[in-house]
């Protein structure tokens, strides 16, 4: 049995099928028995974007799917909630019992989490987001990312304007007008990263809209000591609230997200909006990683 000391850390990556793709998590599946500091120690050493760290919880009342508390570190500080990480964890779970609904108690609230496995078995993992909002962003604040991210305010989209976004943690959602603006990411990373710290925000939320429902996507990540995420599972629920705040996608609508494209890292994200729901659902597949050697 691992003790609190010895932790086995597993390793996956998430929103993809292959290995070498997608965004890699640690995951933790017997954490009770260790406190913050041995946590960020580990994520630290894991140096993955984020480790997610689960102890069995009470379940809720009524709800008879097992129930987990869980806790995300980066290598430099904890996030209310992690979807890569989310969607490792929950198909690690299913791989040792079986697919199914699990539970998951994170810092940003409760999170629903379905786990199946499609025709060639691989297995999804369907996160439904706690309640979203969207906010205004003032002109000034903009005008200081774009200057941190060495971006021109005449290279952005008019049509998707500038937004903060959450869906258990909170985002800067800013659309390039072209592929090729949002291919060339060299941004100032400790300017950034204070001016995101200022404002709690945990990623930037970079995307270019390929067409009415497919958008590339990239994540600069500079708080949690990454230059970029290569697929954010938070942001992209973000993002989905975004869009039906802003009129630009319907109360039910499918999207596709392309991540790490630019990294040499492909992700597929799939977010879902339901009518009479102002949850967001975001889907992908995970596998874990072969140890080296």
């Amino acid at each position: 049995m691992p003790t609190s000391a010895d932790p086995i850390v597993l390793e996956y990556a998430a929103f993809t099928t292959d290995p070498a793709g997608g965004n890699l998590a640690g995951v933790v599946l017997d954490a009770g028995g260790l406190d913050e500091a041995a946590m960020l120690a580990i994520a630290a050493e894991v140096g993955h974007s984020e480790t997610a760290f689960l102890s069995e919880a009470p379940p809720r009342p009524g709800e008879p799917a097992r129930t987990f508390a869980v806790r995300y570190f980066s290598p430099k500080m904890e996030v209310p909630f992690c979807g890569h990480a989310t969607v490792a964890s929950a198909v690690a779970l299913a791989e040792r019992s079986g697919p199914g609904r699990l539970v998951f108690e994170t810092k940003a609230g409760t999170v629903p989490v379905e786990v199946a496995a499609d025709d060639g078995g691989v297995l999804w993992a369907t996160l439904t987001s706690v309640e979203p909002y969207v906010e205004p962003v003032a002109d000034a604040d903009v005008a200081q990312a774009l200057d941190a991210l060495r971006w021109r305010i005449d290279e952005l989209d008019p049509a998707l304007p500038p937004r903060i976004a959450y869906a258990g943690a909170r985002h800067l959602v800013l659309a390039a007008a072209t592929r090729k603006r949002l291919a060339d990411l060299d941004y100032d990373f400790s300017g950034l990263a204070r001016y995101m710290t200022e404002r709690d925000l945990v990623t930037l939320q970079l995307v270019w809209r390929e067409s009415a429902d497919t958008f590339q996507v990239r994540d600069p990540f500079p708080v949690g000591g990454i230059v970029e995420d290569p697929a954010t599972g938070a942001a992209a629920a973000a993002f989905g609230a975004y869009l039906r705040d802003l009129g630009e996608a319907g109360p039910a609508t499918v999207l596709t997200l392309r991540q790490g494209v630019d990294m040499g890292r492909p992700g597929l994200l799939r977010v879902e909006l339901r009518e009479g729901d102002g949850r967001v659902r975001v889907s992908g597949a995970a596998v874990p990683v072969p140890a080296a050697g």
